[in-house]
């Protein structure tokens, strides 16, 4: 019987090497490759986390990676009580790369890894389809950032979100181009990503119920630079207002090319080049430009002060979007638990529904299809380098300070 069991063991052990060829697996998924133990012993709990930490976009990636990191690090350093017992939680990171297939394979992963739920993905376009997969297998997915609406109305009762979706922000986005703006000629771009192109939609829809002219709808990719065929296309048209549905790593050239041709229209988005990254990108052509972020401005979430002098100490740089978002995720998630006295999925998933929780963000409370209730959407202007608030529509203050770990 132990020759059989040896023998499995080498052959199991022969299949994962297999299927991950000769990729290095990061550090922080070494620990995946072992179903983590019952948390009834008082064993790790796994939580998964998923993001594009290499591409285009990795510093929006490593940015939700390192919310994550810092949860985890207070929880374990507030010695949480579960059912009577005191856990140790394991963060088990993976990198989709943004690509939807990488993230249905990282997504069975982390099932085969036996984590106790997931936060992620960052992109709606792997978001999306991983949601299956965790639904598949009964376990909680809360969403630090996609904003397709697409992701809580496929009736999972796994999918949650902790931020505002693109119909609210497409709405906020379209009043405001056409009503605060009073643009009345807009050309639309979106990078045909399940982000870019549903928030270009909505956005469509909102301005043209205001009575805005679509003077031209135009397309590129998420890893196109050169947009310069596109622009001049656009520019015949004059448009008063250029919509960009897309990732900073594009809306920064873009800006510079829109500045380089001589187009006065000024530049919008939405959250997804709402960055320091984009004025990075985009040097001095990123001056007077518009992009949203769903939630409410830093200054009126009432944990963001003590986490951005965590997460500076932590790790060296500034936040860029989603890691109080992400932060808060997993704190949900382990809110859950405590209140279920269960580290079980199936036992502490119904509570995850039940949310009434206070995090760094704010007040965070889902309605029937996971979406976070309030959700609110800001509007924001670069000026001498800076994004600087310029509305907000939605959400809630809260009252009361961010909840600690310990509680």
């Amino acid at each position: 019987m132990n020759k059989y069991v040896r023998l499995s063991v080498i052959a199991a052990a022969a299949m994962t090497l297999a299927a991950c060829g000769k990729q290095e697996q990061p550090a922080a998924n070494q620990a995946a490759s072992a179903p983590a133990q019952a948390a009834g012993d008082g064993a790790v709990v796994k939580i998964g986390q998923v993001s594009p930490m290499s591409g285009p976009i990795s510093h929006l990636g490593k940015d939700n990676e390192y919310g994550a990191k810092l949860a985890i690090a207070d929880l374990n350093a507030a010695g949480v009580e579960i059912g009577g017992k005191k856990l140790k939680f394991e963060l088990v990171s993976e990198d989709d790369q943004g690509d939807p297939k990488i993230g249905t394979q990282v997504a069975q992963r982390l099932v085969d890894a036996g984590v106790a739920g997931v936060v992620g993905h960052l992109n709606s376009g792997t978001t999306i389809p991983a949601s299956k997969i965790y639904s598949d297998a009964g376990i909680p997915q809360i969403s630090p950032s996609a904003t397709n609406p697409d992701y809580t109305k496929q009736g999972f009762k796994t999918t949650f979100r902790v931020i505002a979706n693109d119909v609210q922000q497409g709405r906020a986005l379209g009043e405001f181009a056409a009503t605060g703006l009073k643009a009345k000629k807009i050309a639309i771009i979106d990078d045909r990503t399940a982000y870019g192109q549903g928030l270009a939609d909505q956005f469509e829809a909102a301005v043209k119920g205001k009575g805005a002219e679509v003077v031209k709808r135009e397309f590129t990719t998420n890893t196109a630079t050169d947009f310069n065929a596109i622009l001049t296309s656009i520019k015949a048209s004059k448009p008063d207002l250029i919509f960009y549905g897309g990732m900073d790593a594009q809306a920064g050239p873009l800006a510079k090319q829109m500045q380089r041709l001589g187009l006065k229209a000024k530049l919008m988005g939405g959250d997804g080049w709402q960055t320091p990254e984009f004025i990075k990108l985009a040097g001095e052509a990123s001056d007077g430009q518009y992009a949203s972020s769903c939630g409410v401005p830093r200054d009126k979430m009432p944990g963001f002060a003590a986490f951005n002098d965590k997460f500076k100490k932590q790790f060296n740089t500034e936040v860029q979007i989603y890691a109080p978002y992400e932060y808060d995720a997993v704190m949900v998630l382990v809110d859950a638990m405590k209140r279920a006295k269960s580290t079980d999925p199936k036992t502490y998933l119904p509570e995850v529904g039940k949310t009434g929780y206070t995090g760094v963000t704010g007040k965070i409370a889902f309605d029937d299809k996971g979406d976070i209730k309030n959700g609110a959407v800001t509007v924001y202007q670069v000026k001498g380098g800076k994004w600087e608030v310029v509305s907000t529509v939605g959400g809630e203050a809260a009252a009361a300070p961010a909840a600690s770990a310990a509680q």
